[in-house]
């Protein structure tokens, strides 16, 4: 509808006759459901409120948003339908205002919301009667005869867009905790090598008190012995902790060789029998003799079997059983890890 349709159609009121008068409202009416009608394939929520923040207009969007019926919603204050928004605060400074919310009803989303007050200019229409004269003094104060004389703005509601920003809060935070893993994966790794180094160190000095240990006499010497060997085992097991470790959070392409997953699993077991033993847990090994070579990365397949073990360990109390069996179905090998612990 063009500019200044209704103060020219309420400029001639006076002169029209009623059917032209219907053919005018009619044309109003279609205009409005063209106007509704772009409103609601907008993809972004619009909610317009009176100026005590009652409901008077919302399109699809915005019910769709915050799970609101249109014939409920109008006529009823918008803080009393969105939980956690103080309208009153959002409008008083009179200023547009951007802001986000979460809310959790009719799903959980983030929503951002741009507020802007609605002021309408109030103009006063001056008509002449007639051309005798009449009224003259009022034509000299306010314009010529069907002028318009702007004069202070009234306002008269809010207008609220409103935006889903559930995929970009989401993607943000999930950035954040990628850079935030990032971080720590640097200083363990960081951490990992300061460790490996003194495992070195301790490496060439059993090596040392090795050959300082054949010179001594049998007694002293096969004791001595005894215990180097145990060092170096606690010395390995370490060493191999670090180096999985660092293989772990520096994930690589899979190496694929043909494997005996069997012989996997059983150097899985002998890596974590020192804390078995410790905690006197019963390892049963049910493994088939006929299961077939598999495409696998040897060390990739180990972590996983630490990490299966590792995890019994930790659901286990003292005295526990861990079985471990391998199978063959038509189609694939199947590995089972059982143990006592609670959980899953």
């Amino acid at each position: 509808m063009k500019a200044g349709f209704v103060e020219k159609l309420i400029e001639r009121l006076g002169r029209i006759g009623p059917e032209e008068v219907q053919n005018y409202f009619l044309r109003l009416a279609q205009e409005k459901g063209f106007l509704e009608t772009v409103f609601n394939a907008i993809q972004e929520g619009i909610i317009v409120t009176d100026p005590k923040g009652r409901i008077t207009y919302l399109n699809y969007a915005a019910c769709g948003l915050f799970g609101l019926e249109p014939g409920e919603a109008i006529g009823k204050r918008l803080d009393e339908r969105i939980r956690g928004l103080d309208w009153g605060s959002l409008t008083q400074s009179g200023d547009p205002v951007s802001h986000d919310i979460e809310i959790f009803y009719p799903h959980n989303r983030f929503i951002n919301f741009y507020v802007v007050p609605l002021v309408m200019e109030e103009r006063e229409t001056v008509a002449g009667i007639d051309d005798s004269g009449r009224n003259e003094s009022l034509k000299s104060k306010r314009g010529q005869p069907g002028s318009t004389i702007p004069a202070t703005g009234q306002e008269v509601g809010h207008v609220m867009i409103l935006r889903d920003i559930t995929s970009s809060r989401r993607t943000a935070q999930e950035t954040i905790e990628s850079e935030r893993l990032n971080a720590l994966t640097l200083l363990a790794a960081g951490v990992a090598h300061e460790i490996g180094n003194p495992l070195n160190s301790l490496h060439i000095h059993l090596q040392l008190m090795e050959r300082t240990v054949q010179k001594l006499h049998d007694g002293a010497r096969e004791e001595l012995e005894h215990s180097i060997e145990v060092a170096r085992s606690e010395v390995n097991r370490l060493d191999s902790i670090v180096t999985q470790f660092l293989k772990a959070i520096r994930p690589s392409r899979p190496q694929l060789r043909p494997e005996n997953v069997n012989t996997i699993v059983e150097e899985a077991v002998r890596f974590f029998t020192p804390e078995l033993q410790d905690r006197e847990i019963v390892v049963e090994q049910a493994l088939r003799s006929d299961v077939p070579l598999l495409q696998l990365d040897r060390d990739q397949m180990k972590q996983a079997f630490y990490n299966m073990i590792k995890n019994s360990l930790e659901a286990m109390h003292r005295h526990g059983r861990l079985r471990i069996r391998t199978d063959l179905d038509d189609t694939h090998v199947v590995l089972q890890f059982t143990d006592t612990g609670g959980g899953m």
